[in-house]
């Protein structure tokens, strides 16, 4: 493996196919849930791919049965607690999706278990989303007592139309694989024994495929994602400005206490 990714701690790589490049979120005993590492490295590893003229096609995966389960929770607390934290996590969130957009190099979402936080940006602002029927899909802010920034507001409605996307941002509602494809959310759903054959089997025919005519085309239509740039930018503003309130704190609270949150 090239020496660009020798540094990340939390992202795995393999190549399971000529031109493709597998990344593999990795959090043991954690759901490979987000923390401040994983984070950071998110906002990063699409700069590098981009870079790396010997990967056609990337497969975005998670270790195990999980995709990703959220945000680690001493991070939210870092959050919470930190001015300096805040600023920092805005940042990471604003790069995981401009970089990901930015990316001319086509990516596969291979989803399976809970997707949930930063790793459901990235799997979610995939080019092409594949998700078992059983995965677990929840957008969790407002069950957190924080605004819904990360990816939701960029390309929730674009995907799957504002009703829809209301209802589950607003509602914290979990989504199966299988209803989510149905609402047009992700873009395939398969038996979770052809998950993973499947992210590579579409890796490898867009690795085969025109590499400057997929690219462009997927530059190009990335600009309906950029034109909702200010709303993102507002929705990202107002969750980090959410996590100075007494709702994010309570909110926090329920999660780490296993208990519904009481917010008034």
């Amino acid at each position: 493996m090239a020496d660009r990714y020798a540094r990340y701690k939390r992202l795995k790589f393999d190549r399971p196919a000529d031109g493709v490049l597998r990344i593999t979120m990795s959090n043991p005993g954690r759901l490979n849930a987000a923390d401040a590492v994983m984070h950071r490295e998110l906002a990063e590893i699409w700069r590098d791919v981009d870079a790396d003229p010997e990967v056609r096609c990337a497969v975005l995966t998670g270790e195990g049965a999980a995709f990703s389960a959220g945000g680690d929770f001493d991070m939210i607390q870092e959050i919470v607690d930190d001015f300096e934290t805040r600023v920092r996590i805005l940042k990471e969130a604003r790069a995981i999706v401009h970089n990901l957009i930015d990316c001319e190099t086509p990516v596969v979402s291979a989803i399976r278990g809970p997707a949930v936080g930063a790793g459901l940006v990235c799997g979610l602002l995939a080019d092409i989303s594949i998700a078992t029927p059983d995965a677990r899909i929840i957008d969790g802010h407002t069950s957190l007592g924080v605004a819904a920034g990360d990816h939701a507001v960029i390309v929730w409605p674009l995907l799957c139309g504002m009703a829809k996307a209301k209802y589950y941002l607003l509602t914290c509602e979990p989504l199966s694989g299988q209803e989510a494809e149905r609402i047009g959310l992700i873009s395939l759903c398969v038996p979770d024994a052809e998950l993973d054959e499947k992210a590579v089997a579409v890796a490898a025919r867009l690795a085969g495929g025109a590499t400057r005519a997929i690219a462009w085309t997927k530059h190009a239509l990335n600009h309906w994602l950029r034109s909702a740039g200010p709303a993102f930018d507002a929705s990202a503003a107002l969750e980090m400005l959410a996590f100075t309130g007494p709702e994010a704190k309570e909110g926090l609270a329920s999660h780490r206490e296993k208990r519904r949150p009481k917010f008034v």
